[in-house]
């Protein structure tokens, strides 16, 4: 399973829409959702010539019309990262919206594959998963 297929595992436990960010239809927004972006991956943990470690960080977005919603949303998300062995750093900061009424939220979110993990991670990603 791939890095972003975890995350993705995550928010299917909520019942908030997500999205790659930037992808979601000016106009068309839900009323609550989130969206995610892989800003950065790199390696680590070299031995052999070959990485035995990969990081991942990611921007988690959560937008609402309902401001009280939004860090209630992105807190609970942070614990639910945090529980399934991300780093997440901070509680949050606020993000704009290309829509006045929407409040935005966003939490960086890094996730570290070791060993074994990084293998199978690299043929699915090799195999199209």
């Amino acid at each position: 399973m791939t890095v972003k297929n975890k995350l993705m595992a995550i928010l299917d436990d909520y019942d908030y829409p997500y999205y790659l960010q930037g992808t979601v239809e000016e106009g068309n927004y839900p009323e609550s959702f989130f969206t995610f972006w892989n800003t950065d991956s790199y390696d680590q943990s070299f031995y052999d010539n070959s990485a035995h470690r990969h990081v991942y960080v990611f921007t988690l977005y959560f937008y609402s019309t309902d401001p009280d919603l939004v860090n209630a949303v992105l807190l609970e998300a942070k614990e639910d990262f945090e529980g399934a062995g991300w780093i997440v750093r901070g509680k949050g900061y606020d993000v704009p919206s290309d829509d006045p009424s929407y409040t935005g939220r966003a939490i960086e979110l890094t996730y570290i594959e070791i060993g074994d993990e990084v293998d199978e991670t690299e043929n699915a990603q090799n195999e199209g998963g």
